[in-house]
């Protein structure tokens, strides 16, 4: 049987140390493609900050990277298809050999926080004995059943779920509102521009999960 883990580690221990080192109030999502190349595990990235002229930069001198291109940018985010040294790669391809599969991936803070499943919890033991040998360790914060109903996140990212629950109770959500979104920004830590995509990106996805749409019933009478 599956097991689901959500956990965080440090950027030292994963990737992008540097540039979220280097860049001030820079919160960055991987979006994961499903493949089997290495390559092509977690190319993309959106990266929201308010200093954006700073984080090319700041990639191109990041260890965990060997080539960064930009492919999308407004003044609030941008998106961009990275390519991976060979330590990243490495604890990749240590995951996709135990059969696990990164679903969540977000950084801010120096920290990174992931939610992967495997195949068993042999696999997860393994992948933490490998973790532990390479020097690092993380914090488990959750652990469940992979067959449990996915009613929990409904495709949310970790930032964008801690970024929903903050504004539902400091009230943002409220008629009228208790909180604003600048008192969520300093809640969280962000700047306005990124609570605001996030708000945007996680009700997104929470409404794409959630509603059970079906296609219409051309057959059936309507009168």
């Amino acid at each position: 049987m599956s097991i689901i883990t959500e956990f965080t580690v440090p950027a030292k221990a994963f990737a992008l140390e540097h540039t979220l080192d280097a860049v001030a109030d820079v919160t960055i999502e991987i979006e994961r493609l499903a493949t089997h190349s290495r390559e092509w595990v977690m190319p993309f990235l959106w990266i929201y900050s308010d200093n954006l002229d700073s984080i090319e930069t700041a990639l191109r001198d990041d260890a965990s990277v060997t080539d960064v291109t930009v492919l999308d940018r407004t003044d609030e985010f941008a998106y961009v298809n990275v390519y991976w040294a060979e330590p990243v790669q490495e604890l990749v391809d240590h995951i996709v050999d135990r059969h696990g599969i990164m679903e969540e991936a977000g950084a801010r803070d120096g920290t990174w926080y992931l939610r992967i499943r495997f195949i068993d919890r042999d696999a997860l033991e393994d992948f933490q004995t490998y973790f532990h040998e390479q020097g690092y360790s993380f914090e488990l914060h959750r652990l469940y059943d992979g067959s449990e109903p996915k009613k929990r996140k409904f495709g949310l990212t970790p930032v964008q779920y801690e970024t929903l629950v903050t504004a539902l109770e400091m009230g943002y959500f409220d008629i009228p509102r208790n909180a604003q979104i600048g008192e969520l920004a300093t809640e969280l830590g962000v700047s306005t521009n990124a609570v605001s995509q996030r708000l945007r990106r996680a009700t997104s996805n929470l409404t794409s999960n959630a509603l059970d749409v079906s296609p219409p019933d051309t057959g059936r009478d309507t009168a």
